[in-house]
């Protein structure tokens, strides 16, 4: 005990708080400590009293920073002084509910080792328990309906606990202390398995039999914790093959799930930070590269050397995959639509997709795919920011009012906002349909409501085509605001990086509506939060046929060939592709304006290049003629292609007219699309250097800030910002949302949502 005088504070601590054992915690430390009071949670987070000498309450908050519980995450611990009452003993207390308090939701995270260890074994009774979880793990987001984060509101309301379950959770020293999810094989969910005729197929053993579908090439819906999946054996090419059929996706590469690093590493190359991020408690998809001697069906990633993978992060996976077992694991939807997350909806629409269901009867309130990554200097570039990751908030460098950013069309998401944090969203897919729109609904109001934040303004892109800038303006016709969709771009990483001084930013993507009404996409942004202004862009090429163009590569290399002087000769790939008749009208197209219109879109100048050295000439999903052009680069390529600068009065044009006719020309020589991609990107990256320096010299920035889609290009993205920091450059990359349009709503925030 110590000599200092008692007192007694009143603890107010913020953060994900809830949900993740942390009064437990506090209580373990204040009883150790020998400390009385109290522990609860409320609409804000965790409230603490404690009594006692003066020198052990401060060692609690030390022992408390330094030793949460493992899921938790601690922004502040507020202290201050109130009467002393004289108690002995430290009490856990009911949940409080306080209107305007804002409490923070952990994300749905892996099953604990702790769990998986009772799960496999046979003298415990939660042995091969699909649904095992504790404090330290498990769904929490996905069956939220409100806060407190307490049994009554989530979806596991509907399931009592039994004698040996509530003993558990009303004991502060077990690890199941106020676990919401807790239950067991007598009181808990239980699996299933359906087929199209029978609404429960007859098994003794449900694992067994959905492990039997899969082997025997089969392809099973597997309903996880944020939706469902569809499955099948990965090293099954006719199993593979029937999915695509049914699923319409004839090459947009699926994602797979590996029993173990072990098995995952029997066909693919990790480096260090791959493993990490594999097995870290989000288990994300990771974009890996795929071993020459993989024994994977290629079928899984055509044209890429990438494969996306993913270890098991429920204890059902854990169940349904064996050491060795490597199965396709892509969302469970129709190609346009939100993943399904009711077994309603997994009989109507997923039996068209699947031989079988495996169900459940724990009902999922909040859908939320898989997140995916790329590594990027070791950490995380993210790609799709959701399970694992949402609602997680972004923390702004400045303060906003209660604001709610839509995002854009593709790889829709959605920010809400207040003071300085940015909670975004799960993704929510794209925003095409009016099942995607409705989903988006949904979450919107979910999320409104689990934060207690009423938008005061709404901001959404400029495009006024865009179905969620469209539903913003007649849903908040008052309060909407427009932002430039580059714009955005650049505040996202700019509000995630936590800066709010001058930047240089490079704005590269593929589409998005310019504030002079044409098709933006190259973009060199100067300015801060308080505002941008384009100060370069790519020279602009005509988008021969709209969407024509962007479905058909090789229409864009016809326009880069044109707008070069270059003639469409039958030795050139697009060409030979367009055919003559195709030729003559896009000819025509060009000369007369007609269906076309100017973009100056990075993004359609990859899908040009990509055509023109014969790698990709038709895309089916989004990116594709880039991805394949990225997969082939080589490092043992020597050389170079150069952009041509053109300054005057105003704007710098990146002119790629050297680019297009070296391309043409080793083209004609016979040089390997290997080294023409990275000859490609290295004149990219040295143009954006040359870019940023004159930017430099009229501007006096030093901060250059890279943001959109093509900036998934990670070759692009370390040869950038290589060169960039070789030059006197601070960089701003992207951690924590990703830099295609799935982080746009956090920039419109940062943008637009100052107080």
């Amino acid at each position: 005990m110590s000599d200092s005088p008692p007192i007694r504070q009143h603890l107010r601590v913020t953060g994900v708080v809830q949900g993740v054992g942390f009064r437990p915690t506090v209580y373990q430390h204040a009883t150790a400590l020998g400390l009385a009071g109290l522990v609860g949670n409320d609409s804000a987070g965790v409230f603490i009293e404690l009594e006692g000498p003066a020198q052990d309450v401060d060692a609690f908050v030390e022992r408390l920073r330094a030793e949460p519980p493992p899921l938790a995450h601690i922004d502040g611990i507020e202290r201050r002084d109130i009467d002393l009452r004289g108690e002995s003993g430290f009490v856990i207390v009911e949940s409080r509910h306080e209107d305007g308090a804002t409490t923070l939701v952990s994300p749905d995270l892996e099953v604990c080792a702790d769990c998986l260890a009772e799960m496999r074994d046979p003298g415990d009774r939660r042995h091969r328990y699909p649904f095992i979880n504790c404090t330290n793990c498990g769904p929490r987001f996905t069956i939220t309906k409100a806060t407190p984060y307490d049994r009554p509101m989530t979806t596991m309301a509907s399931f009592p606990m039994c004698e040996r379950c509530q003993a558990e959770y009303d004991d502060p020293t077990d690890r199941r202390f106020h676990a919401q999810p807790n239950a067991c094989p007598e009181c808990g969910p239980h699996v299933w398995l359906e087929g199209e005729t029978d609404r429960e197929l007859p098994t003794d053993d449900v694992i067994a039999a959905a492990r039997e579908r899969v082997a025997g090439g089969g392809i099973l819906a597997v309903k996880g914790i944020g939706g469902f999946h569809l499955a099948c054996d990965a090293r099954n090419e006719a199993a593979v093959a029937t999915l695509r059929e049914r699923k319409r996706r004839t090459a947009k590469p699926f994602a797979v799930m590996a029993a173990d690093l072990t098995t995952v590493e029997s066909f693919a190359r990790l480096t260090d930070a791959e493993r990490e991020i594999l097995a870290s408690p989000q288990r994300p998809i990771v974009l890996v590269t795929e071993s020459n001697d993989s024994t994977l069906d290629r079928a899984i990633s055509p044209g890429n050397d990438r494969v996306g993978v993913m270890l098991p992060y429920t204890p059902l996976h854990h169940l349904l995959l064996e050491p060795g077992d490597v199965w396709v694991m892509t969302s469970g939807n129709f190609a346009t639509e939100p993943i399904v997350k009711t077994n309603t909806d997994a009989r109507e629409k997923l039996l068209q997709l699947a031989d079988a269901l495996l169900l459940h009867d724990r009902d999922i309130h909040v859908h939320c795919d898989d997140s995916v990554v790329r590594v990027h200097e070791e950490r995380e570039l993210p790609v799709r920011r959701s399970r694992g990751y949402a609602p997680f908030p972004v923390r702004l460098p400045v303060e906003v009012a209660p604001t709610l950013a839509v995002g854009g069309e593709l790889k829709a998401t959605f920010c809400l906002a207040a003071g300085t944090d940015a909670f975004m969203s799960q993704h929510i897919g794209d925003m095409e349909n009016l099942e995607t729109l409705q989903a988006f609904t949904a979450a919107v109001t979910h999320m409104c409501g689990l934060f207690r934040i009423e938008p005061e303004r709404v901001v959404a892109d400029l495009h006024p085509r865009y179905l969620s800038t469209r539903w913003a303006q007649e849903a908040y016709p008052d309060e909407t605001i427009l932002v430039q969709h580059h714009h955005a771009h650049i505040g996202s990483v700019m509000a995630e990086n936590g800066y709010t001084d001058p930047v240089i930013g490079f704005s590269f993507d593929g589409t998005g509506y310019g504030t002079d009404g044409t098709i933006w996409g190259g973009e060199v942004l100067v300015g801060d939060l308080d505002g941008l202004e384009r100060a370069g862009h790519l020279a602009p090429a005509r988008l021969v046929g709209g969407d024509a163009a962007v479905k058909r590569p090789y229409r864009m290399a016809l326009s880069q060939l044109w707008a070069a002087g270059i003639e469409w000769a039958d030795d050139l790939p697009p060409g030979v592709r367009a055919g003559a008749e195709e030729q003559r009208v896009v000819r025509h197209q060009l000369e007369t304006g007609l269906n076309s219109v100017e973009t100056t879109s990075m993004g359609r100048l990859f899908d040009a290049v990509s055509s023109l050295a014969g790698v990709c000439h038709e895309v089916s999903y989004e990116g594709q003629a880039a991805i394949e052009l990225e997969a082939l680069g080589t490092s043992d390529a020597d050389g170079s292609y150069a952009f041509e600068l053109i300054e005057g009065d105003g704007a710098l044009v990146i002119d790629p007219t050297p680019v297009v006719t070296a391309v043409a020309a080793d083209v004609r020589a016979g040089v390997p699309a290997s080294v023409i991609s990275t000859r490609f990107h290295r004149a990219l990256a040295q143009a954006i250097v040359s870019t940023a320096e004159v930017m430099r010299r009229r501007y006096h920035v030093a901060t250059a800030a890279l943001s959109g889609g093509v900036f998934q290009n990670v070759t692009l993205l370390e040869t950038a910002a290589a060169g960039l920091r070789a030059a006197g450059f601070a960089v701003l990359t992207h951690r924590l949302v990703p830099p295609n349009d799935g982080g746009l709503a956090l920039g419109q925030i940062a943008l637009a949502g100052r107080r």
